[in-house]
């Protein structure tokens, strides 16, 4: 029961679902993320502990930059398993789903040293 628990608690909050639809077959580095979701980096990786702890996310450390991408049905859990297939097949054709995977497209194609000095230029002028 703990584990369903956990799991339908990180499925709770549109953040979270929003991370795993567009992580899918992805690795996305955390600052991909956070462009994407537009969130503060602490609100990220907060949702992303919840994700990480229920198992629908498995995150890796390459140099500076955390990797996050889900975990294949022979890493996970049968109900990790099912829950995601459930959550990708219950949200085909979801307005904000198809609107995040076209931003990701775009977002892909931007360096993710980019995106970071963006955000950190971003976090410098709103704390002036």
């Amino acid at each position: 029961m703990k584990e369903t628990l956990a799991i339908t608690r990180a499925l709770s909050d549109p953040a979270r679902i929003r991370t795993l639809l567009v992580v899918g077959e992805n690795d996305l580095c955390v600052c991909q993320i956070i462009e994407m979701l537009g969130l503060a980096p602490s609100t990220v990786s907060k949702h992303l502990q919840i994700l990480s702890q229920a198992g629908l996310v498995i995150t890796r450390k390459e140099g500076r930059w955390v990797h996050v991408r889900l975990p294949r049905c022979d890493e996970a859990s049968p109900a990790v398993c099912g829950a995601l297939a459930w959550l990708r097949a219950s949200l085909e054709g979801d307005q904000q789903a198809e609107a995040d995977t076209r931003q990701l497209a775009q977002l892909l194609c931007i360096p993710r040293e980019e995106i970071s000095r963006r955000q950190i230029e971003r976090m410098r002028s709103c704390c002036r």
